[in-house]
């Protein structure tokens, strides 16, 4: 599959099956339950349903990266971006994520980073939280660490930096704050969809690959009196 290609959930689907002896409990657990929500969003997605796609593409998200750790309060999920995308950067040697923040998604990635409507301080401000007046500073700082990561190909930075936005887009969706299929934020959500479309599958693609990279214990793990 050429790095400009979308990888689906059916090759994704057998490549599991293949390797089930190979993944271990843990890391099997993460990426059946990945492809799974994996499979959802190309389904809403099918059904023209941005939203929709977008939650089921960061649920799969999740399924991948969190961590048990992520249950106590005093861990947030950004803790473990910085770690999770410095796994993912250094593993990808065919330079698929690579290429995609660098030629496929540049584009898209550089004006979902410049929209200040996925990003918290804006929203904090406009909710009249103190400390946040100078938003606009705020958001010029972050844009030009990012830019300079841009500017130093710091693949992982940037991911870090863009998942961060993407991050409030799905507190947005996922805490109601949004209107389904509303007619408002339209383009975000959009552009959400087609980056995590790309890089999401990809992630586990990767994560098959590496069996032997301690990817941490998923936090809700099968129970012997459970059902997954």
């Amino acid at each position: 599959m050429g790095s400009d290609e979308t990888l689906g959930c059916a090759a994704l689907k057998e490549k599991e099956d293949r390797l089930r002896g190979q993944l271990g409990d843990a890391l099997g657990l993460r990426v059946h339950r990945a492809i799974s929500w994996l499979q959802a969003a190309e389904q809403a997605g099918a059904g023209d349903d941005a939203d929709l796609a977008f939650i089921s593409y960061w649920v799969a998200f999740n399924a991948a990266y969190s961590q048990r750790a992520g249950l106590n309060r005093q861990f947030h999920a950004h803790t473990f971006f910085k770690w999770y995308f410095g796994q993912i950067v250094s593993l990808d040697h065919g330079q698929v994520v690579y290429d995609a923040i660098w030629s496929r998604f540049a584009g898209n990635i550089h004006n979902f980073l410049r929209n200040e409507f996925v990003f918290e301080p804006f929203w904090r401000h406009h909710n009249d939280e103190a400390g946040y007046a100078d938003w606009r500073e705020q958001f010029n700082r972050q844009l030009g660490k990012v830019q300079q990561a841009l500017a130093r190909r710091d693949t992982a930075t940037v991911l870090q930096g863009l998942f961060d936005r993407l991050y409030v887009l799905r507190n947005q969706l996922v805490h109601g704050g949004a209107t389904w299929n509303g007619r408002v934020n339209r383009l975000q959500v959009r552009q959400g969809v087609e980056i995590m479309a790309f890089l999401v599958p990809h992630f586990v693609d990767l994560m098959m690959d590496h069996p032997e990279v301690r990817w941490g214990l998923p936090p809700y793990p099968v129970l012997a009196d459970s059902h997954e």
